[in-house]
């Protein structure tokens, strides 16, 4: 089945040089959208080829250059209206077919962005799990035994699956923030009402986002430069009016030096016995020491008491409110799970809720105290995940835990982005992608995705046109890493940023020899040598990777010397790109062939000093 390269970059280089065109791309995505979804139930409705015709004709007599999201694909999650295609909130009870798209749906469409479906999500979106749908619960992207994430689940999946260049999905408790953490892609909960909410079925109103899922941060940017605005009729709107970045720094921002990063105290820290997740949290924490960032503890009590007010209290009851009339008349028509939330919040009373109001803005107060020391905030996006069966044996105590981190964003009039921050190194989520938030101030979400840039090691001219490959595909290169870019080891994030997915673990062919190089020749991270030798080779344990071939350049030009990109030869001869190492190099170098592979050398290493 084909995969493409849906950067908007990309995409736009391939337009102008002629090597494919939307009608062609939105095509054979739409084909491979329908063959994926039986498997993931990425889609509650996926528009038939004479629902796409009107967008698809209309690009045809419109200048590329005109239009800044010309023929890039888009998903909907489908508690969000466009036009002529139903309105189901993850319930075909309470389905309708809108005349007019939401608004923030018009503003994409009007510059050249394409529908390509209706994504599947949480029914009424309360849920962060994904699992909660009538339609099927959205399976994984990466592992179809763990949770998607939601309530924007769809929205997610149709971005890590390659079907869609970006989607939008909402966010009123970490919905547009856990299922980007769960697939290793940016998820950006913008400041409350600068993109229109008008035209999407309400989940708690006063809180509700539209949120932005996309690949990396510099799509997330196009996206929400277009997307926001002001709309006639939306009470909850609000002009954008971005803030200066950091104190003393520049803008934009394009480095993590100096910045001053709020993370929770230690004892303030919550993974509910996953050390995996832990563990990948702390190499965040030091790699934005490594970057010359300031990580500065705070309290972070203030923001866990008002995330339980959003549950906990009466503000659920908000939920109740946008389809009490709904609820009232056919509560059997909601999922059993969402039927028990929604229903729980009928036991408040107004007077709850103006006490509720008063310990709100009692909160803001304490937490208005830490902002004044701190640029930004650092939390892990979720404090763990779960498998699609520990959630139905416990869906609501599970579910709630992935909230720890997120709920008390909106409710602060807070803006968030969730950016991958590599993949857990063992146990039972190995390989799994961990993800971190960046949360700001209202209006600051240009230095979040700033900060993002420079977390993700993105080029400030990524949105740049690149020239399409010869071939005109939109296509990845696979890629051969022996040591340090190995899942878990110190590096491997400069793969899971720029979008790469493993492909397999195995052996070069029986031509190569591995050496530990010495320190002098590391920097500040141990790696291996590789080296084709004429005789006296041995298979060596690597791991193939795909990236896609856009940013495989500026993959390469971070390799330093002596190490380098060359074709390696695998076990059955296939041949990929691969690190392999200057000979001049293995001065003083130790030759650790025979452990056939840097892990096994490692596990040696530790085994001897203890």
């Amino acid at each position: 089945m084909p995969s493409f390269d849906l950067r908007l970059s990309t995409l736009a280089a391939a337009y102008r040089a002629g090597t494919t065109t939307p009608r062609r791309l939105i095509g054979e995505l739409r084909a491979r959208a329908a063959a994926l979804n039986a498997d993931y139930n990425v889609f509650i409705h996926l528009l038939s080829e004479a629902e796409l015709e009107p967008y698809l004709a209309a690009l045809e007599t419109c200048d590329i250059d005109s239009l800044p999201l010309y023929g890039i694909p888009f998903a909907i999650k489908d508690n969000i209206d466009l036009a002529g295609i139903p309105t189901t909130a993850g319930c075909s009870a309470y389905a309708y077919t809108p005349d007019k798209s939401a608004a923030v749906v018009e503003r994409l469409i009007a510059d050249g962005a394409i529908p390509v479906g209706k994504a599947n999500l949480d029914q009424f979106a309360t849920g962060l799990s994904g699992q909660r749908s009538p339609y099927g619960a959205c399976r994984n992207a990466l592992d179809s035994s763990y949770a998607s994430g939601g309530s924007s689940s769809g929205s997610a999946v149709a971005v890590a699956l390659g079907v869609a260049a970006f989607s939008l999905g909402t966010d009123t408790a970490g919905s547009g923030r856990v299922p980007a953490a769960f697939h290793g892609i940016v998820g950006l909960k913008p400041t409350k009402g600068v993109l229109s909410t008008l035209g999407v079925v309400p989940a708690c109103k006063s809180l509700d986002c539209v949120s932005i899922f996309a690949c990396n941060a510099n799509d997330a940017q196009r996206v929400f430069d277009v997307a926001r605005g002001v709309a006639d009729g939306d009470p909850y709107a609000r002009e954008w009016m971005p803030l200066a970045a950091t104190s003393g720094s520049p803008a934009p921002l394009r480095s993590l030096r100096g910045v001053r990063f709020g993370v929770p105290r230690a004892a303030q820290l919550e993974f509910f016995d996953d050390d995996s997740y832990a563990r990948a949290f702390d190499a965040a924490l030091a790699r934005l020491r490594a970057a010359g960032a300031q990580v500065i503890e705070i309290d972070f009590e203030p923001f866990l008491a008002t995330a339980r007010l959003l549950y906990e209290g009466p503000f659920v009851a908000e939920r109740l409110a946008g389809i009490r009339t709904f609820f009232d008349q056919q509560p059997d028509a909601l999922f059993p799970v969402t039927r028990e939330i929604i229903g729980g919040a009928a036991r408040w009373s107004a007077a709850d809720v103006f006490a509720a109001l008063d310990r709100l803005a009692a909160l803001r107060m304490q937490a208005e105290t830490v902002w004044q020391h701190i640029d930004v905030m650092l939390t892990p996006t979720s404090p763990t995940t779960a498998t699609v069966d520990e959630l139905e044996a416990d869906p609501i105590a599970v579910n709630a835990r992935f909230g720890y981190y997120t709920n008390f964003v909106n409710l602060l009039d807070l803006s968030a982005l969730a950016v991958p921050a590599g993949v857990c190194d063992a146990g039972a989520h190995a390989g799994l992608p961990f993800g971190v938030t960046f949360v700001g101030r209202a209006h600051q979400d240009i230095l979040l995705l700033d900060l993002a840039r420079a977390w993700l090691d993105e080029a400030a001219d990524d949105c740049a046109p690149r020239v399409a490959p010869a071939t005109g595909e939109l296509a990845n290169v696979r890629v051969a890493v022996v040591g340090a870019h190995l899942r878990g080891e110190p590096l491997n994030w400069q793969l899971t940023q720029r979008g790469a997915r493993l492909a397999e673990t195995t052996e070069t062919a029986p031509a190569y020899r591995l050496y530990a190089l010495p320190a002098a020749s590391n920097g500040n991270v141990a790696k291996p040598g590789l080296v084709r030798v004429p005789a006296g080779g041995e298979a060596i344990e690597v791991e193939v990777w795909e990236m896609p071939l856009a940013v495989f350049g500026g993959f390469v030009a971070q390799v330093p010397a002596p190490l380098g990109i060359g074709t390696l030869t695998l076990a059955d001869g296939a041949q990929v790109q691969g690190f392999l190492c200057e000979s001049i190099a293995l001065e003083g170098a130790t030759d650790i062939t025979a452990f056939r592979g840097w892990r096994a050398y490692l596990a040696s290493r530790e085994t001897s000093e203890r």
